[in-house]
């Protein structure tokens, strides 16, 4: 199992869309998808894609966008998609935002349901309990 997820690790940041880069790492059974540049309509479809496809074991994960500039409606309708999925799925999963991000976030209420969360250790500690 651990070989597996050996594989999922990409160490530099691999390019989605123009605007948008996403990188995986593995943290104690937990992925970590990081993602930097522009979460928005140009680049949510590349988005749901590089995570749906490097789900490949059912292990928890923490969607790290606090490397993101920009995050839209389309890229907040990304996030929804990705929690329904999950929570259909019965896997945890965590978000993870810088100030601009969360603020986004909270002001259309979803921080509860994304399991939003102010740094990666808290989400990390939150996936492990």
């Amino acid at each position: 199992m651990i070989h597996l997820l050996e594989e999922l690790k990409i160490e530099d940041f691999q390019k989605l869309t123009v605007s948008l880069r996403g990188n995986i790492d593995l943290r104690t059974n937990i992925i970590v998808f990081t993602f930097k540049g522009q979460l928005d309509a140009f680049s949510e479809k590349q988005f749901k894609n590089f995570v749906s496809n490097n789900l490949k074991n059912e292990y928890p994960f923490v969607i790290d966008l606090t490397k993101i500039d920009f995050l839209d409606s389309s890229g907040l309708g990304a996030l929804v998609q990705t929690a329904k999925e999950c929570k259909k799925l019965k896997l945890g999963f965590s978000i993870v935002g810088n100030s601009r991000v969360a603020q986004t976030i909270k002001l259309v209420r979803l921080g509860d349901f994304l399991n939003l969360k102010s740094c990666l250790e808290d989400a990390l500690t939150y996936l492990k309990n």
